[in-house]
């Protein structure tokens, strides 16, 4: 966990919600008194953001007393109390819904991550998200791919190069893309992967003709063109499928050889995992 993200994240969040005061709390309950909550699973699936919800609580008011009665990545279900926490009311209602949209959404994806991992556990090929995240909310999502057994693909556009298919064409072609990415890396002094997309077995050869790149990434090839390029790459680059890949198809991917399979599902239209915090 990046704690300063973490903390600049939470900032952000509770200024958004409290305003000048959470007035309904303040006009209705006596100032200094003290209650207990639990948080309460409502549906089957895997847990993320525990680790989140202790350092908003701890943001909001240090006083309060957290007991973590599940951890991240724990397979809950409907009924289970992931955690408890007693202190001062008024704390306890301005964290509740920060809490919760943030765990729901991270169980979510979570969930849904160990769903497809499980798809796919006879295979060496793992499953990769992808830079389609909510606006302010990628290092969550990311971090909840990870609890759910996925990997994450590159950050954002500073920690990898990644040549897609637009890049191409603006280039002028493959080989001038490749060529360009590594003569600006020599030029910056940076040390960062390179990525291509292809569309078809024609590119493919182009990229190994040309190499000096890390990964490929196959976008939208049909199983049999997947296969002959698994086979055509004979291990020499990282390979990735994309595109078009669901939960219905994934382990026929999967079965075609690559080393990566990256889905942008995980994150951009997952459902997020039922749950609440209540009085007790």
């Amino acid at each position: 966990m990046d704690k300063q993200i973490i903390e600049q994240f939470i900032k952000n969040a509770v200024a958004e919600d409290r305003g000048d005061g959470d007035h309904t709390s303040l006009s209705t309950i006596p100032a200094g008194t003290q209650g207990k909550a639990q948080l309460i699973i409502k549906e089957d699936g895997i847990l993320a953001g525990i680790t989140l919800a202790v350092e908003i609580f701890s943001y909001i008011d240090p006083s309060l007393v957290v007991n973590v009665l599940l951890e991240d990545g724990a397979a809950v279900r409907y009924g289970d109390i992931a955690l408890t926490v007693s202190g001062s009311t008024h704390s306890i209602l301005l964290a509740e819904r920060l809490v919760l949209n943030c765990m729901q959404r991270m169980s979510g994806i979570a969930t849904k991550t160990h769903a497809i991992v499980q798809m796919i556990s006879g295979y060496p090929t793992r499953i990769l998200d992808t830079r389609k995240t909510t606006p302010g909310l990628r290092y969550l999502e990311k971090w909840a791919v990870r609890i759910g057994g996925g990997v994450n693909h590159r950050i954002g556009l500073y920690d990898m190069i990644l040549i897609k298919d637009n890049h191409v064409d603006y280039a002028g072609g493959i080989k001038n893309a490749i060529r360009a990415a590594n003569q600006y890396l020599a030029a910056q002094g940076k040390d960062l992967q390179i990525e291509i997309e292809v569309r078809n077995l024609s590119e493919l050869n182009d990229v190994i003709e040309e190499g000096h790149i890390d990964r490929i990434m196959l976008d939208n090839f049909s199983f049999d063109d997947l296969k002959k390029a698994v086979s055509t790459i004979d291990g020499r680059f990282i390979s990735e499928a994309s595109g078009g890949i669901t939960e219905e198809n994934v382990a026929e991917y999967a079965a075609c050889g690559v080393d990566f399979i990256s889905i942008g599902a995980l994150t951009h239209s997952v459902k997020s995992l039922d749950m609440s915090l209540k009085a007790c």
